[in-house]
């Protein structure tokens, strides 16, 4: 199943499969460590959804809900 980020449950990993939206946005996710083929694990989403804590190459990083609406993955089932 394919799905954006801020789509994700708590609990929920995928892999990206793209990241889009303006120039800025895409550099700043690509700097992140958010690029084709890296696992992310959703931790935690705040009460409004907004911001979203991730897991992401081995290290926590915090989210706004606009720039995970940036981030297309492929869900990774759960074993």
């Amino acid at each position: 199943m394919i799905k954006t980020l801020d789509k994700f449950s708590i609990g929920e990993s995928g892999r990206v499969i793209s990241v889009s939206g303006e120039r800025k946005i895409k550099r700043r996710l690509y700097d992140m460590g958010i690029t084709n083929g890296a696992e992310i694990y959703l931790r935690k989403k705040a009460p409004l959804g907004d911001p979203l804590e991730v897991t992401v190459r081995s290290y926590e990083l915090s989210l706004r809900g606009t720039e995970a609406a940036c981030v297309t993955l492929e869900v990774i089932p759960n074993a």
